[in-house]
């Protein structure tokens, strides 16, 4: 069978194999059924969901012709780069890291960085709009996890708090 678009074709086997893999890490956890859900019933839904998705799209991309096969590109590695490590120095900064002896910075700082460094991914960077966005999103994720869900961990660094 010919590959009428690779991107569709490779985004639909990305989206099968992180489908499945979520399905079958559900696996492990107690699912329940459709009125009493367990643990492992929304991210097995999800997995079945998202693989599905994948083998249409990877369905359309052999079906449907494109002008040009639309090829896969190059990999675009800033983005990337900048995605990943803010979302690393957002763990970090939320949970500490006990082995180098840092304290946990809680959930602000880390947004605050998580937001400073996934910003630079993009093609432009406005230091004003990138403040505000994660003021907003500190405010947001303040008051929805720690004053709404009561969800217990630090939001404010152990020196500042005491």
């Amino acid at each position: 069978m010919n590959i009428k678009s690779q991107k569709d074709f490779f985004s639909g086997l990305m989206f099968m194999a992180v489908g499945v893999a979520f399905a079958w890490g559900a696996t492990s956890y107690k699912i329940g059924d459709a009125a009493r859900m367990g643990p492992g019933y929304f991210p097995l839904l999800l997995g079945v969901l998202m693989a599905i998705l994948g083998g249409v799209i990877t369905f359309k991309s052999l079906v449907v012709e494109t002008e040009d096969g639309e090829k896969v590109g190059n990999w675009a590695w800033k983005p990337v780069v900048f995605i990943i490590a803010g979302n690393l120095a957002f763990g970090i900064l939320l949970g500490g890291l006990p082995s180098i002896k840092l304290p946990a910075m809680g959930l602000i700082a880390g947004i605050y960085a998580l937001t400073l460094i996934a910003a630079n991914a993009g093609d432009e960077f406005d230091l004003k709009e990138v403040l505000v966005l994660a003021t907003v999103l500190s405010v947001i994720c303040y008051l929805a996890f720690i004053k709404l869900l009561n969800l217990q961990f630090p939001v404010w660094p152990a020196f500042i708090t005491g």
